[in-house]
């Protein structure tokens, strides 16, 4: 049914709702099977079938239910590969199907803004470009089969500490070019079905009640035509969240009810205080009203005529006009639960998101070496916490990933296991032993004998809690830089939710960075090892020294009585590393393959002046692999100003256009790069978005400091 179509009959069942039916729509209820996240329920006599919401980032999370644990985003991220994202979100909306769920929440849109917050694996990266195509791509996916996506969390949570309550001070300039622009391209672009409010504030006002960027900005400016959702328990009132924009009320149950779904356990006694406030063993989640906002608060309004019915109408037209269009209210969609397809693809996106950060020779490794595998958790597989807790049907750790492999292994610990903390830790009354018997001494032995020691570290992080810093947890550093003095050769796993720091690095012969790989962790780590596949990964985050990054003053994180100031402006991660002229440990888009590729130069489509009437500009390049094994490129295009008549500052250059290539022995391909409008533009309060007159510089590079070719373009 088309969009006029699904209006037409929104608007005849709003018109036939009971004024009781009217406010249950708008908040959600209990879900009787307990394993959706969010739930509305049916208004039978109308044939509204009732909607589910379930959490979905790296895989379908239904507690104690089974489904295929995908890669973390910013593993997926890592791939620069926009058909990975659309095959995979249309793999998890066909899993949530299977489970009669509705709506897929994700993909999560913020920029990894700061190293330290908790939940950047959530997300893609800290270019609004890059997390663009990849919001895209997989929103589309999401959509195509039949499944609502909800992009979240609008806009600027881009930490935990406080994320309940933080106010973002952040300017019209960096919203624009940095923090709106995946948002506004999943609205233009893939027409994405749902938004999710962001529970911070933003220069002011909760996102849940921000008029300007709800109302003015997203549906305005940018013709969002879908519901928007809050939060779970991100409302904060009735009459200004349902006049800023707010559709949807979640989870708008009551709070014991709400814990019980969550965790699958009728017979749990949660501890809360029903003045609103939590407990302290409940720190982890935000104050829950002692009733929906959007129930008996929003109906007393509109009766007292603080609100206008007709805003109440219009929030269950768009509700319904959405669910009818993605064929909800048929219910004729099918799904398809942890199929063999979805288990391949899981496995090739972890090894194509697998970053090779050093290789001094030593990879990939012989079969016929034999192995000292060492590292706290390396029997277990790695995956997000929180809101991507899948739980999957079968997993492979390194150490049953490697022992498929190695002709001899041998596994020891070396230091006692990382915690698994989790946004849901105060559900689990019964504390988890994570002490064994371990000695870096026995690690050592064991490597000393090997051809080559490979050690699996691994950070903590998990929505709800921001890192308190960028070191390995516990005493893995010691493992590791004990290991590389011991073994003759010395290979680093790191299973990271972003940036860390390697005190060792120069000790090390080849260092890996696989992210939450999900549940083909093992199997994917040993495809790379051994060069079954090639490391495909490319930094979707700079590293470097925490010291170094734009949000190491604390006013910038994690703030001050209760501000974080983004005075950092549109310089994030590699613009400020290049305006500051600092050296990162590894730049922006880096990662090695192991094949080797020379670059031809750089040739625009057409010569002479270009002018600004929506056309792009293409540059071509000419990229052979030169070695004698296939291998895995991504070339990047940046953009820079070199002489342009405007005094606002730009970055020196910033990401404008990418493509992933998968070139044999010996082939030669040119890769075409077209960069639109929207890349030579900036904002500016007074004018809105400009493109300054001048000569701009179009860079061809491995990274974002890797330069291989590059021209000139003058835009008149």
């Amino acid at each position: 049914m088309d969009d006029a179509a699904s209006r037409d009959r929104s608007t005849q069942l709003v018109e036939k709702l009971t004024d009781e039916e009217r406010y249950r729509l708008l908040s959600g209820d209990a879900d009787p099977t307990g394993t959706a996240t969010g739930y509305l329920p049916p208004i039978d006599r109308l044939g509204i079938p009732a909607f589910r919401l379930v959490d979905g980032p790296a895989g379908v999370r239904i507690p104690g239910e089974p489904a295929t644990a995908f890669p973390a985003p910013i593993a997926l991220a890592a791939a620069w590969d926009p058909s990975l994202a659309h095959e995979q979100g249309a793999a998890i909306a066909r899993e949530a199907l299977a489970y009669g769920q509705d709506a897929v929440l994700g993909p999560g849109l913020n920029l990894i803004r700061t190293p330290h917050c908790g939940r950047n694996f959530e997300y893609y990266s800290e270019d609004p470009y890059l997390t663009s195509r990849l919001g895209v791509a997989t929103v589309e996916g999401i959509q195509s089969a039949g499944v609502i996506a909800t992009a979240k969390h609008y806009v600027a949570n881009n930490q935990e500490t406080e994320r309940y309550s933080i106010d973002a001070d952040v300017s019209e300039r960096a919203l624009r070019e940095c923090y709106l622009p995946a948002f506004r391209a999943v609205v233009e672009e893939a027409d994405v079905g749902s938004i999710m409010t962001a529970y911070n504030r933003v220069n002011g006002s909760y996102m849940s009640e921000h008029r300007r960027l709800l109302a003015d900005v997203l549906r305005d400016e940018f013709g969002f035509e879908g519901y928007v959702v809050s939060d779970w328990f991100g409302t904060e009132s009735a009459v200004d969240a349902a006049g800023a924009g707010l559709d949807v009320e979640m989870p708008g149950v009551d709070p014991e009810l709400f814990l019980s779904a969550v965790e699958g356990d009728s017979e749990m006694e949660a501890d809360v205080d029903f003045d609103g406030e939590l407990s302290a063993a409940m720190e982890g989640l935000p104050s829950i009203p002692p009733e929906p906002w959007f129930g008996e608060p929003l109906r007393t309004a509109v009766t007292e005529g603080r609100i206008d019915s007709a805003t109440v109408d219009a929030k269950l037209r768009r509700l319904l006009g959405t669910i009818e269009r993605f064929g909800v209210l048929d219910g004729d969609s099918e799904g398809a639960l942890d199929t063999p397809s979805h288990r391949q693809l899981s496995r090739r996106i972890a090894t194509e998101g697998t970053v090779l950060l050093k290789n001094e020779g030593v990879l990939p490794l012989s079969v016929d070496a034999t192995i000292a595998l060492c590292g706290p958790n390396a029997d277990k597989t790695k995956r997000g916490g929180g809101s991507s807790e899948v739980t999957p049907t079968v997993e492979t750790s390194p150490l049953d990933g490697l022992q498929a492999h190695a002709s001899s292994l041998t596994f020891e610990r070396g230091v006692d296991p990382v915690p698994e903390t989790s946004l849901f830790d105060f559900f689990d009354t019964d504390s988890e032993d994570t002490t064994a018997q371990t000695s870096i001494t026995a690690a050592v032995d064991a490597a000393t004998t090997a051809d080559c020691a490979v050690v699996v570290v691994q950070d903590d992080a998990t929505e709800g809690r921001d890192r308190d810093d960028l070191r390995l947890p516990g005493d893995q550093n010691d493992l590791v830089a004990s290991v590389a003095e011991a073994a003759s050769r010395t290979v680093v796993v790191v299973r990271s939710s972003g940036p860390v720091e390697f005190p060792w690095i120069d000790a090390v012969d080849a260092v890996l960075v696989t992210w939450y790989p999900g549940q083909a962790d093992g199997a994917a780590l040993a495809d790379v090892l051994y060069g079954d596949s090639d490391p495909g990964g490319r930094l979707p985050v700079t590293f470097a020294e925490q010291a170094q990054y734009p949000t190491a003053p604390t006013e910038r994180f994690p703030g001050e009585e209760g501000t974080v100031t983004y005075g950092e402006g549109v310089f994030v991660g590699y613009r400020h590393f290049d305006r500051e002229s600092i050296e990162p440990s590894f730049p922006f888009g880096h990662g090695l393959s192991y094949a080797q590729f020379e670059y031809g130069d750089v040739t625009l489509e057409s010569d002479g002046e270009h002018d600004t009437d929506g056309r792009p500009v293409t540059v071509s390049v000419p990229v052979e692999n030169v070695s004698d094994r296939a291998g895995t490129e991504v070339v990047q295009a940046y953009l820079g100003g070199d002489t342009l008549d405007t005094a606002v500052v730009r970055p020196e250059r910033e990401l404008a256009a990418f493509e992933k290539l998968h070139l044999d022995p010996g082939e030669r391909r040119t890769v075409s790069l077209s960069l639109d409008e929207r890349s030579f533009a900036q904002y500016e309060r007074s004018d809105g978005w400009t493109i300054p007159p001048g000569s701009y510089t179009i860079s061809v590079r491995r990274s974002s400091r890797d330069l291989r070719a590059r021209t000139s373009v003058p835009i008149s």
